[in-house]
C-alpha cells in the first residue's frame, strides 16, 4: 500500500512497485488516518509511508499501524534526511527508512527486504543512526528493562555487537563463534526483548544503557 499526500508521488511509487511481477499495490491513501482505515480493510504486507502529511502524519500512523496484532511492515519514505525523523519512525515501529530520491531498484529491493521480515535502512541513514546514539545526541537517560535479565551473557555480547552495527559474520569473528551460532543467538535475543529486527534491538540496547556512548559494539567478555 502506498501512502502520500501528493497524487503524482503516489502514482510514481505505485508504478515502480507494480512493475514487478512479484509485487502488487493493493491500495493508496493520501493521509495517515486514511492509511490506518484502509490497511485494516486490505491487510497489506508492506506500506510505503510518507512522513509529512496533513491531519494524521506518517509517524503517528506508523505507530497506530504497528501496535496491533500481525502488523504490516512500514517502510518510511521522505525527502528530509533528518535524524529526528529516523529516530521517531523507528521508535514508532517502522521497519525501514529511505529517502525519496533513492533509485527505483533500491526501493524495490527495500520492499522485498522488509516484506521478508528484515530491517531496511540506507547506508547513510544507518551511519547517522549509530553515530547519533553513540555520541549521545539522541540517547535518553537509560531505563531499567527487565527484558535484559532474560538474556544470557553471550546474547548480551551479541546485542552489544548488533548495536555497534556489526553483521553476523563480523560478530562471529569478533566473538570467535560460527556465523550460524551468531544467527541463533540473534533470533533468541530478538524474541526475548520483543524486537522485530536488528534496528529495534539497537534502540533497546541504547535506551536501556546496555550500550552507551564510548562503548559501541562492546560488551561483557
Amino acid at each position: 500500500m502506498v501512502v502520500d499526500d501528493q497524487v503524482m508521488v503516489r502514482a510514481g511509487l505505485a508504478a515502480i512497485v507494480g512493475s514487478q511481477p512479484d509485487l502488487e499495490v493493493i491500495g493508496e491513501a493520501g493521509d495517515g488516518a486514511a492509511a490506518v482505515t484502509l490497511a485494516a480493510e486490505l491487510r497489506p504486507d508492506v506500506i510505503l509511508m510518507d512522513v509529512r502529511m496533513p491531519g494524521v502524519d506518517g509517524l503517528t500512523a506508523t505507530a497506530r499501524l504497528t501496535a496491533g496484532p500481525n502488523p504490516p511492515r512500514v517502510l518510511v519514505l521522505t525527502t528530509f534526511h533528518q535524524d529526528a525523523y529516523v529516530f521517531q519512525a523507528l521508535r514508532a515501529g517502522a521497519s525501514g527508512f529511505m529517502l525519496k530520491d533513492a533509485e527505483p531498484a533500491d526501493l524495490i529491493a527495500a520492499v522485498r527486504t522488509v516484506a521478508a521480515g528484515e530491517a531496511m535502512l540506507s547506508p547513510a541513514v544507518t551511519r547517522s543512526l549509530i553515530d547519533a546514539f553513540a555520541t549521545g545526541a539522541v540517547n535518553p537517560a537509560p531505563v531499567a528493562d527487565p527484558r535484559l535479565d532474560a538474556l544470557t551473557p553471550r546474547e548480551r555480547d551479541v546485542l552489544c555487537a548488533i548495536a555497534g552495527g556489526l553483521s553476523n559474520a563480523e560478530i562471529g569473528e569478533a566473538l570467535g563463534i560460527a556465523t550460524g551460532t551468531v544467527k541463533a543467538h540473534v533470533n533468541a535475543l530478538l524474541a526475548k526483548i520483543g524486537a522485530r529486527d536488528r534496528v529495534q534491538a539497537t534502540i533497546v540496547a541504547y535506551d536501556t544503557g546496555l550500550v552507551s556512548p564510548g562503548r559501541r559494539g562492546s560488551g561483557p567478555a
